[in-house]
């Protein structure tokens, strides 16, 4: 039996009723999964979430099995509605690592686009700059959404939650909400940013919850493309380049599990050309970069590129598996435990990659177009440096005195 199952439910939303839906119908998604920890032997640990997306009445944590509930609203729209542009692109996590590359590249492709972000002191000028719209509301209130997808084609959607969230309240409770606006708006497709192998780690809250929404999305009808994706480029920079160049500690594991990390600018490029092709609808499909790399050789590669060695603190992931063990002991803690349930991927020898021939045929892409690891961690490091060494020859030009 599938962990994610779909069962009907009657579904009314006060917020739909004036944009002349009839016969809406819903689906309830549960996710259910048993953690297995070791050495409990056969003590196994479960959770409960249950998560709605039109209320916060029902929901209830222990720690032990996760079970998503969710209602989707399958609606038929009686009239035709007024025909909206095929450019007309709305980005939801619009100022994130990924999202910021999608707004720029899908503006440069002559696409209009609007970005969805929520309220915040620092607005997000740049985006404004670049060309785009901006609009604000919040995945975690689903009232503030159905305004953001008039006169919308297409959403992207690349949005997480924050470090100090509660996983659940974004990426479950906020995209189940906003599939459902989409599909009673009448959006014509939507992109998903999944993770690679996520179906395959039910022990990984996180995880399960992208293959959960995974689920959720292909059973509401709409017409989808989910790109499951390995790692970001960019994220290596403040992990591992910085602090070398700094020469302050750089944390590792001795985790054998590979990572085909990815320039999201590339990612960016991919998505806007599988928008294009009307061949790929309804699929899933993985982006991965040119080769898997573990931790310690992407340390290794940072120290030749800076010309100097990095003070590397090796964290066994024994120590992150037991601390993840003890942050579940106490619910104000649960959170962090969440996240370091990754220590479950990193002890297996995974490789977080994927085929591309047959993606890069898809698309029309030539491989050698695709930006390897060196070769933008070798453009970056020789951009810094060469900063850094202007600006030391400006230090010693103005050390004069008179």
């Amino acid at each position: 039996m599938s962990r994610c199952t779909a069962l009907p439910t009657q579904f009314a939303s006060n917020n739909l009723r004036n944009n002349n839906l009839a016969r809406q119908t819903s689906l309830s998604l549960s996710l259910k999964r048993t953690l297995a920890h070791e050495n409990l032997s056969s003590t196994n640990q479960v959770w409960s979430l249950f998560l709605a997306a039109s209320s916060s009445q029902g929901r209830s944590y222990t720690p032990s099995v996760i079970t998503c509930t969710a209602q989707a609203a399958m609606a038929t729209n009686l009239a035709p509605g007024t025909p909206v542009r095929p450019t007309s692109i709305l980005v939801v996590g619009a100022t994130g690592t990924l999202g910021r590359q999608i707004v720029r590249r899908a503006l440069d492709e002559g696409y209009e686009v609007r970005c969805l972000v929520r309220p915040r002191p620092a607005p997000a000028d740049f985006l404004r700059d670049w060309g785009a719209i901006v609009v604000n509301a919040d995945l975690t209130k689903p009232e503030t959404i159905p305004a953001t997808l008039i006169g919308i084609h297409t959403v992207i959607d690349c949005a997480t939650g924050r470090p100090e969230e509660p996983i659940k309240t974004v990426d479950w409770e906020g995209k189940v909400a906003l599939i459902q606006c989409a599909k009673a708006m009448g959006i014509q497709k939507y992109v998903f940013y999944s993770i690679h192998n996520c179906d395959k780690h039910p022990e990984v809250p996180l995880m399960e919850i992208k293959y959960c929404t995974e689920k959720f999305l292909q059973d509401s009808g709409l017409n989808y493309v989910i790109v499951r994706l390995c790692g970001f480029m960019q994220g290596l920079i403040g992990q591992y380049a910085v602090p070398i160049l700094e020469e302050k500690s750089v944390w590792g594991t001795d985790a054998p599990t590979r990572i085909a990390y990815m320039d999201t600018q590339d990612i960016a490029r991919l998505t806007l050309i599988a928008l294009r092709n009307e061949k790929i609808a309804k699929s899933l499909m993985t982006f991965a970069g040119p080769r898997a790399w573990t931790t310690q050789e992407v340390i290794t590669l940072c120290e030749r590129l800076a010309g100097q060695d990095a003070n590397v603190t090796t964290v066994p992931v024994s120590v992150l598996k037991f601390t993840r063990q003890l942050t579940r002991l106490f619910e104000w803690t649960n959170d962090a435990a969440d996240r370091l349930a990754f220590s479950e991927v990193l002890s297996s020898d995974t490789v977080f990659s994927a085929p591309m021939t047959e993606t890069y045929s898809l698309l029309g892409v030539d491989s050698k177009d695709i930006v390897s690891l060196e070769k933008y961690l070798q453009d970056y490091f020789t951009n810094i440096l060469k900063k850094l060494k202007n600006l030391k020859a400006q230090s010693k030009q103005s050390d004069f005195y008179i």
